[in-house]
């Protein structure tokens, strides 16, 4: 071993020496001091205490494990080295956001939906949190409700559920009935996230740091910075009920599209009180079967109502996964459509359309070379014909076809 590696060993060892000592250490002072173990397990020092002590396990594990280690001749047996490492680090975050809960879910959700970006380990491992989010018992929510409304949720409120009907990293919503009837969805935020967020995200920060200086190929400081710029956001409850009701005006002469309404003297900035809609998930094939709604129909709303987000207003929805987009019919028998989740939103640049719709009408037109124009005047280079593929949902062989994509048919592999 040459000087340089064996400066770096030590170099390497200090610093994984510190973190240990530095988390452990701090986390074990603070347990001797806190005389709650609930205040222990959400205490900020015991939250970065073990994000420090997961992220220098999981650099020792790659390491040692790989980096110095002599790597076997056989390809076989260096890929499955990998996927181990690699599944034993996604192993550890997972249950490092179990425990942090809050932000740490946030993030270990967006993670499990890197499909593109990281290996299949990683999103496999973290996609049970887009399904297992934790959620708070009902005694912290009450709690939330009566320090932000001055009152119990019983005072409130006629009636409210027991058990949340939705459950996120920063909130969870429940079903209520006020004292004249009518029924409510009350999203209520977590009761420590607001206090911790600051904390996680400059541990994430830092963390994420850490490791791209130590893993140069590092790529998702990006994350951090966007966490950090949007977690204000959808912490706001209040920025939350503004952002429908202007997203309602706007889209007032879409009859077809239904944003609850909010119900403001019950509305804080942890406690989000509007009107409740019902409806099957815009995925459940099946309910739209039952329910005699066509496919075909939701898939050309959904396409205008975006379209005009982007392209007319430049204020865009910046959640609309399955749970946020309900299809139901109205008293008419009418498809309509409920858009919910408004914590955040993306304000598009003027410069921005015009690129995006230059690139869509390249796309519409198979103009390979106005493709590459285009993805370029949006930050993408090389990789345009990657790019292009992921806003068609179409193959690059589709997409730069003398068909293209508004005439050639699907093929078997699009489909699937």
């Amino acid at each position: 071993m040459g000087t340089g590696a064996m400066s770096w060993n030590i170099r390497f060892g200090r610093l994984i020496a510190r973190a240990f000592a530095g988390g452990a250490g701090f986390t074990f002072g603070y347990c001797l001091l806190s005389p709650n173990d609930n205040i222990i397990n959400s205490s900020g020092p015991v939250r970065f205490g073990r994000a420090a002590f997961s992220v220098a396990s999981i650099v020792v594990d790659y390491k040692f494990s790989i980096y110095f280690k002599q790597i076997p001749t056989d390809l076989c047996e260096v890929e499955k080295l990998w996927s181990d490492v690699h599944h034993r680090s996604a192993c550890k975050l997972l249950q490092l956001c179990t425990r942090n809960k809050g932000v740490f879910v946030k993030v270990g959700q967006h993670i499990g939906a890197m499909d593109y970006l990281l290996p299949p380990e990683y999103t496999q491992t973290l996609r049970i949190l887009h399904n297992q989010a934790p959620s708070s018992s009902l005694s912290d929510v009450n709690k939330v409700i009566k320090q932000d409304l001055n009152c119990d949720k019983d005072e409130l409120f006629a009636e409210f559920g027991d058990t949340p009907i939705g459950a996120a990293s920063l909130a969870q919503v429940y079903k209520a009935r006020l004292k004249n009837g009518e029924v409510v969805a009350v999203k209520v935020q977590h009761l420590t996230v607001r206090a911790h967020s600051y904390v996680d995200i400059k541990t994430m920060e830092v963390l994420v740091k850490i490791a791209a200086w130590i893993f140069p190929d590092f790529k998702l400081l990006w994350l951090a910075e966007e966490m950090k710029k949007n977690l204000p956001q959808e912490l706001d409850f209040i920025q939350e009920g503004h952002n429908a009701e202007k997203m309602s005006e706007i889209m007032k002469t879409y009859k077809w599209l239904k944003i609850p309404k909010i119900y403001w003297d019950l509305s804080s900035l942890r406690v989000l009180t509007m009107e409740f809609c019902d409806g099957g998930l815009v995925n459940d094939l099946d309910y739209m079967k039952h329910n005699k709604i066509s496919t075909i129909e939701v898939g050309t709303k959904l396409g205008n109502l975006f379209s005009e987000m982007i392209f007319i207003h430049g204020n865009l929805h910046c959640d609309p996964h399955p749970g946020n987009i309900l299809v139901r019919k109205d008293k008419k028998g009418n498809l309509e459509l409920c858009l919910l989740d408004h914590g955040l939103y993306a304000n598009l640049s003027d410069e921005l359309r015009y690129n995006y719709s230059n690139l869509w009408l390249s796309i519409l037109s198979s103009s390979v070379d106005g493709i590459k124009q285009y993805s370029k005047a949006l930050g993408v280079e090389e990789l345009y014909g990657i790019f292009a593929a992921m806003v068609t949902a179409r193959s690059w062989e589709t997409v730069s076809s003398p068909e293209g994509v508004a005439r050639k048919k699907l093929t078997d592999k699009e489909v699937e």
